[in-house]
């Protein structure tokens, strides 16, 4: 059985993973102003456009029909089997579309369920599935495995730009303008499925501090994640910083927030993600 794995572009993998486990996204367009780029935009090009316009992008979904375009080969195939892992409900209504498309298609062999999560959270839990599949070729079992990674994936992250949360609602205009004149680091995680606003920080240092501090029960046997915005040397701060707290063979994933969710958190944003052990 050859398992294929999908996902939306909310999802973050590193190209080596991409290639490695042969995982496909699909895309989403991206909009700066009146120009549509309906693949979106390669990584370091869209914070480029973004430094340089200065607007603030948006985002739409895909719809069925960009799902049904990737089933159609596959389509009931009994030696083939696609896991389409997506962006939590909770942020969009992509898994809507998917299920929509392969009802359309009549499609049997494919297993569609939300991450719960989006960028490097959604990026880590299909690469320790994939990782799994490598071991194990029983469906049930590897949707058991979705649903454990699912559940203790943990994922922090800094906001250097206030500007996007304010944007998205998550912080007023003034505590916006009060946060950049105080140096405020607004600390985000991911909760079922949900993006929350849980602390904020006086300064990169102790925003840093406040995150590291947060790994508790931390499953080594699962590679530890990285994730930034076009900043690279805070990736690489919080790896040196982490290391300590790593096992002597943890591998240490690093992967860049796409054209999507850098739409919502701007440039410069860094955090990590881990898995915990089973409770």
């Amino acid at each position: 059985m050859k398992f294929k794995i999908v996902a939306d572009a909310s999802c973050d993998i590193p190209k080596e993973y991409m290639e490695k486990y042969d995982i496909t996204i699909i895309p989403i367009e991206v909009m700066f102003g009146d120009e549509l780029y309906p693949e979106g935009l390669e990584t370091r090009e869209f914070y480029k456009k973004m430094k340089e316009t200065g607007l603030i992008p948006k985002t739409a979904m895909p719809n069925s029909y960009k799902f049904e375009n990737f089933y159609k080969p596959y389509v009931n195939q009994d030696d083939v089997f696609i896991i389409t892992i997506v962006i939590s409900m909770e942020m969009s209504q992509t898994k809507i579309q998917a299920q929509m498309a392969a009802e359309n298609l009549g499609m049997k062999n494919v297993f569609i369920e939300e991450s719960a999560s989006t960028t490097l959270g959604q990026g880590a839990i299909i690469i320790e599935l994939c990782k799994f599949i490598e071991k194990c070729q029983d469906i049930e079992k590897i949707k058991e495995e979705f649903y454990r990674l699912r559940k203790n994936i943990h994922i922090y992250a800094i906001i250097n730009d206030l500007k996007y949360l304010k944007n998205s609602g998550r912080l007023s205009s003034t505590g916006a303008i009060m946060g950049t004149l105080l140096n405020v680091k607004p600390i985000v995680s991911i909760e079922n499925g949900k993006v929350l606003n849980i602390a904020k920080c006086a300064g990169l240092a102790k925003a840093e501090n406040f995150i590291i501090d947060k790994i508790k029960n931390m499953d080594t046997n699962h590679s530890f994640y990285i994730v930034h915005s076009d900043l690279p040397e805070g990736a690489e701060k919080l790896k040196t910083k982490i290391s300590p707290l790593l096992a002597p063979n943890q591998e240490v994933v690093v992967g860049e927030i796409g054209c999507v969710v850098g739409s919502h958190v701007g440039a410069k944003c860094y955090g990590i993600g881990y898995f915990s052990k089973d409770e």
